[in-house]
């Protein structure tokens, strides 16, 4: 976000006292011995090149960028009393508040969640290589973790010009609510739409994910779990590295024309059904998620139809670099999670009330498995008997 052309200033400094409770540990590549899995990406890097590869925000003056981090701070905490009316969903008194980041914080935060959710993963990468015979030198490690750190920063770099807000998992620190300053601001100028209604339109679905992770105690580790074993699954043996790169290069066209998606490409027919699992979860906290902020809308933001109409034109129509880009990263996926989730969602909760939907959080065992996302009457008959 640039005041009158200057340089980009921080929503919430990343240097300040408030940015640094989104992650702990520092982004750095700790170091260590040659073989480890922290060191195959240089972090560090990745997180200084991905804040000087970010694109500046939208223009606004300095008073403009004050309100605009006052106005979001204050939507998030207006957001709170009725997302946990609508859901009946509690966030515990200590939950940590959301922050307001710029893009910079936005990348500092997910390099550090990135480096743990990950390092489990590439363990095993250095693992498999070594058994195959190609463990590499201290030097090679290091240049090759400056490669890696470069592709993670562009990565970084553009999806924090898209992000409006994050629940940060945070793997090794505080979890926390993070709302993207200049990217809402893009946005509601963008649509056109009343800014107050907008920013509180936004709050009202992050705080939806806050409550889904501080009121349900065990459903942050079964997400970093599943993740991390997937994760840990999708790498091939030391001896299929090449040909598994031959596969996803000569499919890579494909996922790019838009005939297939990327996990196709990277997963086995078997690793498909787990990944389709964890994204039954996804589907539902989105759903979930996206439920809640339009059925609280119409009683605390008088333009919430008109938001989500622009808004959801807004989402079919990115440019064709940017379709390329979501396509590549999956995030097309994602815009599916959306709707899938949201009519799962509503369905249970048309048959058996609130109360009977919010039985999903009760246990690992109650969430909707792959095939029940896209037919609700299965879980409920699972579930409710």
């Amino acid at each position: 976000m640039t005041q009158e052309h200057r340089s980009e200033p921080t929503a919430t400094s990343p240097g300040g006292p408030e940015a640094s409770g989104a992650g702990s540990g520092g982004a750095g590549s700790g170091g260590g011995a040659p073989g480890r899995g922290a060191d195959y990406v240089d972090w560090e890097f990745a997180a200084s090149v991905g804040r000087r590869m970010a694109t500046a925000g939208p223009t606004a003056s300095p008073e403009e960028v004050g309100a605009l981090v006052a106005e979001l701070r204050d939507a998030a905490g207006r957001a709170a009393r009725p997302v946990a009316e609508t859901s009946g969903l509690q966030a515990p008194d200590d939950a940590p508040p959301p922050l307001v980041v710029d893009r910079s914080g936005w990348i500092a935060a997910n390099a550090v969640s990135m480096k743990a959710m990950l390092a489990p993963v590439l363990d095993q990468v250095v693992a498999k290589r070594a058994k195959a015979g190609h463990e590499p030198s201290a030097t090679a490690q290091r240049l090759g973790g400056r490669v890696t750190g470069a592709e993670v920063a562009g990565m970084l770099a553009w999806m924090s010009t898209k992000v409006l807000g994050q629940y940060d998992l945070a793997p090794e620190s505080t979890p926390r609510l993070l709302l993207v300053a200049p990217n809402i601001l893009t946005v509601e100028r963008d649509l056109d739409v009343d800014s107050s209604d907008f920013r509180l339109w936004v709050a009202l679905h992050e705080e939806t994910h806050r409550v889904q992770f501080t009121a349900v105690p065990w459903l942050r580790q079964h997400i970093l779990d599943a993740a991390r074993d997937l994760g840990t699954e999708l790498v091939p043996e030391g001896d299929q590295l090449g040909q598994r790169v031959q596969e996803i290069v000569a499919a890579l066209p494909g996922v790019v024309r838009g005939e297939t998606d990327i996990t196709q490409v990277l997963a086995t027919p078997e690793q498909r059904e787990r990944l389709a699992e964890v994204t039954a979860v996804m589907s539902l906290l989105e759903g979930h998620a996206d439920v809640i902020m339009d059925d609280v809308g119409p009683s605390v933001i008088p333009t919430v139809a008109t938001i989500r109409r622009r808004f959801q034109q807004r989402r079919k129509g990115s440019g064709s670099v940017d379709r390329v880009l979501r396509r590549l990263l999956g995030l097309d996926a994602k815009m599916k999670q959306y709707r899938d989730g949201a009519v799962f969602v509503r369905h249970i909760t048309d048959q058996v009330g609130r109360d009977g939907f919010n039985r999903v959080w009760e246990s690992p065992e109650t969430l909707p498995r792959a095939l029940e996302i896209a037919d609700p009457d299965a879980w409920l008959r699972r579930v409710h008997g």
